[in-house]
């Protein structure tokens, strides 16, 4: 039987089509295609937050996750690994992807491999990645891989040699990524708090008898 591996990938960016949406999902694809080459069966949920704006603010001010943001947030923590794209607005992370990550349990994706990935309109706004969104993971206790991936509006041309250095980036990072949930399987062993560590007659001591 083939293993399998879930993914859950999250992009913040606003517009629609989003530049933050096309790199999430080209290292989606890439780390599908890793995990494939290895063995594993991969399946993906997109987590698109443009879409959960409302629910997350109601969220911020009651207290209380909508259904389909609870469900957003189950895919996202019960996944053996996480693609976590934003769009870099005043030098750091949207507000978008940081009150998304605010109505997290803080222990809630420990030891979760993590990619991280930005785009933005220069490549000036990359070191953001390593002073903010890696900061935001760091405190969340994920394990994040040691590429990040920065894309430019450049990097979405065509016919120069920053234009490629994109895919490899990717693929880089994707390697890195799949290696991990490859070793992980969070989802095949998630803790049952209600499994019982011995057979229940065992519990019962012979009352039934």
């Amino acid at each position: 039987m083939t293993a399998k591996r879930t993914l859950a990938v999250v992009s913040a960016g606003l517009s629609q089509p989003s530049s933050t949406r096309l790199l999430a999902d080209r290292l989606r694809d890439a780390t599908v295609a890793r995990l494939e080459q290895d063995g594993y069966e991969a399946r993906t949920t997109s987590i698109e937050l443009r879409d959960l704006a409302q629910d997350i603010t109601n969220n911020l001010l009651t207290g209380f996750p909508s259904p389909r943001l609870s469900e957003a947030i189950e895919a996202m923590t019960a996944a053996d690994g996480v693609i976590a794209v934003t769009p870099i607005f005043s030098s750091s992370y949207s507000g978008l992807f940081k009150s998304f990550f605010d109505v997290v349990e803080p222990t809630a994706l420990t030891g979760v491999p993590v990619v991280l990935g930005a785009t933005g309109g220069s490549a000036r706004h990359s070191l953001a990645l390593e002073y903010a969104v890696r900061p935001l993971f760091a405190y969340l206790r994920a394990v994040t891989v040691p590429t990040a991936v920065f894309a430019a509006s450049e990097d979405w041309g065509s016919g120069d040699a920053q234009v490629s250095a994109l895919p490899a980036r990717i693929d880089r990072a994707a390697g890195e990524l799949s290696a991990l949930v490859a070793a992980s399987d969070r989802s095949g062993r998630l803790d049952d708090p209600f499994a019982l560590d011995r057979p229940f007659s065992e519990l019962l001591g012979g009352l039934g008898a």
